[in-house]
């Protein structure tokens, strides 16, 4: 460190003078080093003890510098000393940040408004979920105007280019937002729904109706700050002491939590979609829940958790009976998505499980998270959507205690690398895993300015709702998403094993590079979470909209690159597309459990989120064969997280109808809905 420094303090943007902090000048200078790999930390330290001795040249010891004169002096100095390489990163690297800070008007909104109403961009009717409307108009325009945000203000030109290109894909462009984001219903029940200046503040619910209504307003007001999931855990342990509190029978307790369904299911997201919403229920009290003091009015009582499992019977019964009903048209009602998790010690003889299996027969609707043959306790862990399970032994390794066994986490963002491309363009697997390695580096390199942006947005207000009920993590950490993931996914692990082995992944050969490349993507993933201190995990993301956007792009550039619907695009001139993660091609198998022996070692080598659907065809089995399918499943193979996925159609005038069904059998009428209890979901992601 230079020893003559004279300079104690530095004025900011915005006239605010702090004290000087040569740590920081040194850290960037670090950066610009490692990005052109140019040099490491002794070189650092040296180029800015010369950087501090031309500032203290510079400027009277009276003078407080501004923050652009100290960088300037840093691209004069790295361009001085040949490390010109570095200065254009450092260059790269200060730009990308003044346009943070640039919120200049960036498209045409005469232009944008016109494509909108006059239907002239294919973009409005690509989302099934959202209808021609006012609300879809208001989203368009900001999808718009936030997706070229992103790209043209924050991302650097090699990672805009790498998404544009279709190298990989950013997911959730349209919002500056996190991704998914899992709170702590026992917080809300401690504080009540508020805190926020200016807005109604609710006292803590003292009633087993107001809990429900302020976890409603919750999801509704948190989803406007997030582009994915919002999810609470241990819902039916937490809910069960107000219904005996409140004296409830079960028809009182079936009421209100028909009204709690309604309620969530109503569309008042953006663009007219209802909120993602996931709950985990826990059907009997966990030992972490068990001893504890419940929590009424936002204070403790002198009863524990463990004496109300009466209640939590109740409660389940009743969330069941009501899901099973649908609305009154017979159609599902899709959210909240209800987790449950298949333990060792799972009573498959209990009444409430036997109701959970006829809910699952009906409509696919439940998700099974499976800890039977897992080294995870569900302590261990959280499900945050459909699919994203996050293991909170990560986050007892850095805070422990309150935050590890109650974690508030989730996802900051999803970047999905494109297998396939990286595959086709590789002469052998050396070159493939090269690539490979090179795109989640850069990927990497987007989550943490992502992760910057949301944390700086954070602290300016953009996000009240998620900074009063985050503001726990800030105060331990200083940083309110320190306890949320980084999250890279693959798409067309199949298509890239055809490209690169001429073998798909149901052979030997193509299994075997399956596991190699989640391996190396995994390994990989641990560097980068102790190199950064930060929280890194792999998913099997969905990614329908990613897969056919990849594979378009790629047969434009390549046109004998290899799709999952080859045959279809020669002969019929059909949309390309790749297969979703490492799954099978499509109508590989209609076995289920074929299909699961070839997928379960792929499925647990995912650190973050993968969910396999067991598609079961038309016919609704019984409850009892699908209690058995579950337990069967659940007990033989290792995969984290399953469900089961029947058919079925819903008639304008009859309702449900089970199996597939164009015109329905008894009055002849179109059928308003067809499709796999899946398919909602994955629209919405």
């Amino acid at each position: 460190m230079y020893a003559g420094n004279k300079i104690i303090q530095i004025r900011k943007r915005d006239g605010r003078i702090v004290d000087f902090d040569q740590a920081k000048l040194q850290t960037a200078i670090f950066k610009a080093l490692q990005a052109t790999k140019s040099g490491g930390n002794e070189e650092a330290e040296s180029l800015t003890d010369l950087v501090i001795k031309k500032l203290n040249e510079k400027f009277h010891e009276r003078t407080i510098p501004a923050v652009e004169e100290a960088q300037d002096m840093v691209e004069n100095t790295l361009i001085e000393a040949k490390y010109i390489q570095a200065a254009k990163a450092y260059i790269i690297y200060r730009d990308q940040h003044a346009k943070m800070r640039d919120l200049d008007a960036m498209i045409n909104s005469d232009e944008l408004m016109d494509d909108y109403l006059k239907l002239k961009d294919w973009r409005v009717k690509e989302n099934s979920n959202m209808d021609y409307s006012l609300q879809g108009l208001n989203n368009y325009v900001a999808s718009t105007i936030s997706s070229h945000y992103w790209l043209n203000k924050i991302y650097p030109p090699n990672i805009k280019d790498a998404h544009v290109n279709g190298d990989f894909h950013i997911h959730d462009l349209q919002l500056l937002a996190p991704y998914c984001c899992g709170w702590d219903f026992k917080d809300l029940i401690m504080r009540g729904f508020g805190g926020v200046r200016g807005k109604v503040q609710s006292k803590p619910p003292k009633h087993f109706a107001t809990a429900l209504s302020q976890l409603v307003n919750f999801f509704y007001t948190l989803q406007g700050e997030a582009a994915g999931a919002q999810a609470v855990s241990s819902f039916d342990t937490l809910a069960a002491p107000f219904i005996r509190y409140d004296n409830l029978d079960y028809e009182q307790v079936r009421q209100q939590l028909q009204m709690f369904l309604y309620n969530i299911n109503v569309p008042t997201r953006v663009g007219f979609q209802t909120p993602f919403t996931n709950v985990t229920l826990d059907l009997f009290v966990p030992k972490s829940l068990a001893e504890e003091s419940v929590i009424i009015g936002g204070k403790p009582q002198k009863e524990k958790y463990g004496e109300f499992q009466m209640e939590m019977d109740m409660f389940n019964q009743a969330f069941i009976e009501v899901m099973i009903e649908g609305d009154k048209s017979g159609r599902v009602l899709s959210w909240p998505i209800p987790t449950y998790n298949v333990t060792a010690d799972w009573d498959w003889d209990n009444a409430i499980i036997d109701k959970i299996m006829e809910m699952t027969a009906k409509y696919g609707i439940p998700y099974f998270s499976n800890f039977i043959n897992s080294d995870m306790s569900p302590d261990d862990a959280r499900s945050m959507c459909c699919r994203l399970r996050l293991d909170n032994r990560e986050l007892r390794k850095r805070g422990g205690g309150l935050f590890g066994a109650n974690p508030l986490t989730g996802s900051i963002g999803v970047v999905t690398i494109n297998l396939p491309r990286a595959a086709y363009v590789a002469k052998d697997k050396e070159e493939y895993f090269e690539r490979i390695g090179e795109l989640m580096d850069l990927a990497k390199q987007s989550l943490d300015i992502k992760r910057k942006v949301l944390e700086e947005f954070t602290n300016n207000g953009l996000y009240p709702y998620s900074m009063y009920y985050l503001s726990g993590i800030k105060e331990r950490f200083d940083e309110y998403w320190k306890n949320h993931f980084n999250t890279i996914g693959l798409n067309g692990m199949n298509e890239a094993a055809l490209n690169l082995l001429g073998q798909d992944i149901t052979t030997v050969e193509g299994h075997k590079f399956a596991r190699q490349t989640l391996d190396f993507m995994r390994e990989r993933l641990m560097d980068y979470q102790n190199e950064t201190n930060q929280l890194f995990n792999l998913e099997a993301t969905p990614a329908e909209g990613t897969a056919y956007r990849f594979a378009r792009l790629d047969k434009k550039q390549f046109p004998d690159i290899i799709v999952a619907n080859e045959k279809a695009v020669q002969e019929e001139g059909a949309d390309p597309y790749y297969t979703n993660s490492s799954q099978l091609p499509v109508g590989y198998t209609d076995d289920i459990f074929e299909a699961l022996k070839l997928q379960d070692d792929l499925q647990t080598r995912y650190t973050g989120g993968t969910v396999l659907h067991g598609f079961l065809g038309e016919n609704m089995p019984s409850a009892e064969s699908t209690k058995s399918l579950v337990k069967k499943i659940a007990e033989n193979f290792k995969l984290p997280y399953f469900t089961i996925t029947p058919t079925f159609s819903v008639c304008p005038v009859h309702g449900y109808l089970s199996g597939e069904h164009e015109f329905c059998p008894k009055c002849d009428e179109e059928m308003g809905y067809v499709e796999h209890a899946d398919e909602m979901l994955r629209r919405s992601l």
